[in-house]
Parts: structure tokens; C-alpha cells; sequence
């Protein structure tokens, strides 16, 4: 069920739109994970010489413990962190497919647009591009741009505003994650939560820091920026 807003000083207030990347912008559906997963799982075994079955218990425990794979082995087993997002997001994006319901929407949104990822940019723009909406932003903060160190790091969310220079209280944030949220609301951001069917998307659910949530991004975007007695994006397509 998507909850709808009823404000219109929504739009009005933002100057800054924040967007996570994975199972966010696309659909959890696509299912990309999966495909990335299954390389974290190899690197990490081809890396150390290990198993399968024990690479995929340390790659687990890693992301746990250190907010992901990538932060654990940095940290535990100095790796080169370029060549690891090489490998594990040299992926089939094809399940990704181009949305003009998103690229309309992002269109009329007022503000700038930015992506704020844990993962590489040059896997950012690969999958804007398989969306139709590379052009709808403005900018990318990526885990090299945050050190390697991934969200929710706080000290991050500082580095990312301080490089845009994004009035975080004028900005809106948009995440899969929902631990992911609290450092942007104690900013000052709105936070929305889109939600999926991936258990631990839901650790960290708060009160305080979840101000909206949809489990469809799409048409939550959609139904934001529809102006009363006009046609709605959705409509004027179908």
C-alpha cells in the first residue's frame, strides 16, 4: 500500500531530492542482488582461497558487522577496493527496464536530483541509463566519494551534503534501507521509506526518522507531483 500525501508545500519546500540506487530507483523485482550476491560470494572464496559455503559465512558476517562485504575485507584483509566493485558489479542489468512513469516524474520534481549509493558510480550510471533518467540528475556520491565507508556512517551523510551543498532541511531523502534514514533525519531531511520484501530492509524502522513510506516509488512520485483538476502522469500515458 503507498501512502499518499496530501501537502502542498511538499514540493514547494524541496530543494534537494536524495535517491539510494539498488532496489530503490528499480524494482527489488529485478532481482540485481541476486547477481551481485553470488559474485561477492566468489570474489571473496577466489580472493582467500576459501570454500564456497565459508566465503559466503564471512561475506554475510561482514556485512553485519561493518555496514558491507567491502568495509569487512578492507578492514580485515586490506583488499583493493577498486577491484572488487570491478568484479562484483560486472552484472547482467538488463533486468533493469527504461521507465517513462519514473523519467516523467523525476522531470517535474523542482530541485536538484542526487544519487547517494554504496556502490560504484560507473554501476550508477549503468543502471540510469537502463532506466531512461541518467539525464534527471545532478550529481553522484558514491562509496569511493564516502572513503569506503557506507552508509548509514553519519560522518558520510556530512561529507555528502557538504559536497553538493544541500540545505539538508530543504532536502528529501529516498531509500530502501530504513537504518539507512536515521542519519539523514537527524539532518533535517524528509525521509521516505520505500519498501520491499528483502527481510532486513526493515531493520532500523523508526518512527522518527521513516516520515513517509510507499512500496511503490513509481507512483508515489507520481502522485506527488499531479496538480489539482490536471491529468495525471499515469493516466495521460495509459
Amino acid at each position: 500500500m503507498t501512502m499518499k500525501l496530501q501537502t502542498h508545500h511538499f514540493l514547494k519546500e524541496t530543494e534537494s531530492w536524495v535517491f539510494d540506487l539498488d532496489n530503490t530507483l528499480y524494482p527489488a523485482s529485478s532481482n540485481l542482488f541476486a547477481q551481485v550476491d553470488v559474485r561477492m560470494r566468489d570474489f571473496i572464496a577466489n580472493f582467500l582461497d576459501i570454500p564456497p559455503d565459508e566465503a559466503r559465512k564471512m561475506q554475510k558476517t561482514y556485512f553485519k558487522e561493518c555496514g558491507t562485504t567491502l568495509r569487512g575485507l578492507m578492514t580485515h584483509h586490506n583488499i583493493d577496493p577498486a577491484s572488487y566493485l570491478d568484479y562484483v558489479h560486472d552484472i547482467d542489468v538488463s533486468p533493469v527496464l527504461a521507465s517513462p512513469l519514473l523519467q516523467g516524474a523525476l522531470e517535474k520534481l523542482t530541485g536538484k536530483k542526487y544519487i547517494f549509493t554504496n556502490a560504484s558510480s560507473a554501476h550508477a550510471t549503468r543502471v540510469l541509463d537502463r532506466l531512461g533518467v541518467t539525464h534527471c540528475f545532478d550529481g553522484i556520491f558514491d562509496i569511493k566519494d564516502a572513503g569506503y565507508q557506507p552508509k548509514p556512517d553519519p560522518k558520510i551523510y556530512d561529507d555528502f551534503v557538504n559536497k553538493f551543498q544541500i540545505d539538508a532541511t530543504k532536502a528529501v531523502m529516498v531509500e530502501d534501507l530504513a537504518r539507512n534514514l536515521e542519519p539523514a533525519a537527524k539532518l533535517g531531511m524528509n525521509c521516505v521509506w520505500v519498501k520491499t520484501d528483502v527481510d532486513w530492509a526493515s531493520e532500523g524502522k523508526g518512527a522518527n526518522h521513516v516520515h513517509y513510506e510507499t512500496d511503490d516509488l513509481y507512483l508515489w512520485l507520481n502522485d506527488l507531483v499531479q496538480v489539482d483538476g490536471d491529468v495525471s502522469f499515469r493516466e495521460s500515458i495509459s
